[in-house]
Parts: C-alpha cells; sequence; structure tokens
C-alpha cells in the first residue's frame, strides 16, 4: 500500500494538521492506516491519542530506525502516513527515499515559499536516487481570501518546477485551529466553518491521490 510523507523544512506550514486529517479522511474510506510521527514536537501523536475510532502511530524520530522499519512497514497491506520533522535533516531523508508521495504545504509568506523550495529539492534529490519517487505535490496552506498575498504565492508556487501543485486551497479557519484542542478533526465536527474546512481538505485529498495514481 501506499506510503505519503507531508513534509517541510518550515514550523508551523501545517503538516501536523494536514497528516491527522489526511489519516482520518483515509480512516472515513475504510482504509487501514499506520501514522508515523516524525516530527519532534509529536503534535500528530498527541492529537491521535485524543481522537476517538483510533488510528494506529508509531514515533519513529531517529533516521536509523526509519531506514531500518520503513522496508518492513511499507510492505504491509495498510496506507503509511509519515508526518515529517520541521528540519531539511537526515529524518528527512529517510522518509523521502521511502515515501510514494512528498505533499507539501506552504503559507503564503515570503519566508514560507522559499522554504518550499529548499523542501522541493531535497525531493528532487531523492527522486533521482530512486528513479523518479517520491511523487511530489505542493499546495497553499492556511491562505487568508480575498488577498493579495494569497494571489502572489500562487503565481510563485506554479513556478516551481518538477512538482505537481494542487489547485484546491486550504483557508486559514478557526475551527482548524481549534480541532487539536477538542480531540478531532473537522470532518467530527459541526457546522457551517466546519463544513466548508471538510470540502477543502475533500477536495485536497482527492487532488493528491491523483498524484499518486498517475
Amino acid at each position: 500500500m501506499p506510503t505519503i510523507a507531508v513534509v517541510n523544512q518550515k514550523g508551523g506550514a501545517g503538516k501536523s494538521t494536514v497528516s491527522v486529517h489526511l489519516a482520518r479522511w483515509l480512516q472515513r474510506r475504510k482504509e487501514k492506516i499506520l501514522f508515523i510521527d516524525a516530527d519532534g514536537q509529536q503534535t500528530s501523536s498527541i492529537w491521535l491519542e485524543s481522537l476517538e475510532n483510533e488510528i494506529p502511530f508509531k514515533v519513529i524520530q531517529d533516521p536509523n530506525e526509519l531506514l531500518e522499519q520503513l522496508p518492513k512497514l511499507t510492505k504491509t497491506k495498510q496506507w503509511v502516513l509519515i508526518d515529517g520533522p520541521a528540519t531539511l535533516s537526515e529524518t528527512t531523508r529517510a522518509v523521502l527515499l521511502w515515501a510514494d508521495l512528498a505533499l507539501i504545504p506552504c503559507q503564503p509568506a515570503g519566508v514560507d515559499l522559499a522554504s518550499a523550495s529548499d523542501t522541493v529539492r531535497l525531493v528532487r534529490q531523492a527522486q533521482l536516487i530512486r528513479g523518479g519517487l517520491p511523487k511530489s505535490a505542493l499546495f497553499l496552506n492556511k491562505a487568508i481570501k480575498g488577498t493579495r498575498l494569497k494571489e502572489e504565492a500562487i503565481t510563485v508556487l506554479k513556478q516551481i518546477e518538477d512538482v505537481t501543485f494542487l489547485s484546491s486551497i486550504i483557508h486559514q479557519r478557526q475551527i482548524i485551529t481549534d480541532s487539536f484542542g477538542q480531540g478531532a478533526t473537522v470532518f467530527e465536527l459541526t457546522g457551517t466553518s466546519a463544513g466548508v474546512a471538510r470540502r477543502e481538505l475533500d477536495s485536497l485529498f482527492k487532488q493528491a491521490m491523483e498524484v499518486l495514481d498517475a
């Protein structure tokens, strides 16, 4: 089954939020999942512990341990989702050596756009080693509607070579931020804002699956 890594060297890009929501999205589609938290902050594993309808997870942050365990884990009949570290470290390199898809969230700010470019460069290096894998997809996260910054960020991200830009955009919403504290994801929460967030995430994940299957 496929392995998806959510990676970006910039802290605060939304890796853990996207990772946990992707895990729940797949679970709702009756898929078997193993989640690997490779981020030193362990936000995703703390979040997963608080969820009902448990999603199995392991905390593996040592690159050597990842290189030893991922070959075995990726051969099992389950999806492997990895929340990568907020650094371009040996741990990130180990993750990219086994991922089928690298999903890269990026906020609409200059430093974040530069960070996304650095992450794509690391993905390219892994692709040279592995003959094209992992496939990669970049998307705009925590965008604010109607802002010039959002439009400028879209233009910049579309110009990054050798990576698919996903047109589905995740906008900044308090309901997404609050879901961690509520021990839930927006897929369980009610209300108009949660519904809009669900639709955006559903669209994003469907596009990511298209990249994976291409």
